[in-house]
């Protein structure tokens, strides 16, 4: 015989949660990680409170226009532990990242401005690294670093180097991409492999070992959406999926676009090493972080001279369609398994490791 067990028999005192709850008074590391703590943080105090027709879109990029002149607006602030890791560093992931959301927008990421939190103590050497890594990376990406600024704080009060880099784009005439553009029957594509960043920096940091150094993705991808859009410039929707995954990214542009997105699973590419190691650690590659993929919305008739264009690309070679927009149940994401079924890909509450940019 089973005893039936009740909510009012229980005594909750003492518990605790292996998921972070979400009534907080003060904020917690979940509200940093890209996925629902994220998302309720920016809908429920910043966005109301700052409210305006371009910040209401919620781009990777703000998108308005001086005198004519379609431009982008991003900002971003790194703070990745450790800074230096395989693949990459806070120097040249700052640059990357903001130069990827300008990207996002279907601008041509021109200007960047960089502003530097240093904890007294780190050593000049260390920061010279830093900022010789994020000089290359300008280069690399085309764009020139104009502005910045520098502040220290006391000993125990900062952890090394913090880096805030802001940048601005020009968006070409007849480019429309946003996250509300998705539209049923658009294919929906990946430009390469997933999941590299975040385990790269989780391998590090935990001291793990998976028979094969895990280097992160970290890349400017300016250059593969320009090859985009000059074979089509029909493209609905373009995102860097970062903190949160693929898996945070397609939810969003689910719930702005009010569609419902079909992935399926065995067309996603994730390395093996990386399927390696997330089974190991129990986590799901579509919500480890990558710092150099995008995925791309596009009209089913554009897929195909898209992914040409992407192939010819060295950050697209891998690039392949993991899935597609319906018109049903809009605002999420359904994946369909290897075994025939299906499963719902919500947003993670928090972040499965904080701190990976």
């Amino acid at each position: 015989m089973i005893a039936r067990v009740t909510m009012s028999d229980l005594n909750l005192e003492g518990w605790s949660c292996p998921l972070p709850l979400r009534n907080h008074a003060n904020i917690i590391m979940g509200h940093g990680g890209g996925g629902k703590l994220s998302a309720e943080l920016v809908e429920h105090l910043f966005a109301p409170a700052f409210s305006n027709d371009i910040l209401d879109a919620l781009g990777d990029a703000a998108q308005f226009q001086i005198e004519g002149v379609r431009l982008a607006f991003s900002t971003d602030s790194y703070v990745v532990r450790p800074l230096f890791f395989p693949g990459g560093n806070i120097g040249d992931l700052a640059v990357n990242g903001t130069v990827n959301d300008l990207a996002m927008s279907g601008a041509r990421p021109l200007y960047l401005s960089s502003g530097f939190i240093l904890e007294e103590g780190v050593s000049l050497e260390r920061l010279g690294t830093v900022v010789n890594s994020m000089a290359g990376a300008a280069r690399a990406a085309g764009v020139l670093l104009v502005t910045g600024d520098t502040k220290v704080v006391d000993k125990g009060h900062g952890d090394s180097i913090y880096i805030n880099t802001s940048g601005i784009g020009l968006i070409p005439a007849g480019i429309h991409i946003a996250p509300d553009r998705a539209r049923p029957g658009d294919a929906v594509i990946v430009s390469g492999e997933i999941g590299l960043h975040g385990i790269a920096i989780m391998s590090v940091r935990e001291g793990l070992t998976f028979g094969t150094v895990i280097q992160s993705d970290t890349a400017p991808l300016n250059g593969l959406v320009d090859a985009m859009l000059a074979a089509s410039p029909e493209i609905h929707v373009l995102r860097d999926p970062t903190r949160g995954g693929v898996a945070s990214a397609l939810n969003e542009i689910a719930r702005a676009s009010k569609v419902g997105i079909a992935l399926d699973e065995s067309a996603l590419p994730v390395p093996a090493e990386v399927h390696s190691a997330c089974e190991l650690l129990g986590i799901d590659p579509l919500y480890v972080a990558n710092e150099g993929k995008l995925v791309a919305i596009v009209p089913q008739s554009e897929a195909e001279v898209v992914l040409e264009a992407m192939h010819s690309h060295p950050l697209g070679k891998q690039a392949t369609v993991i899935g597609h927009v319906t018109g049903s149940h809009p605002g999420m994401v359904i994946a369909r398994t290897g075994l025939g079924g299906s499963r719902v890909v919500d947003m993670q509450i928090g972040e499965q490791l904080p701190r990976i940019c």
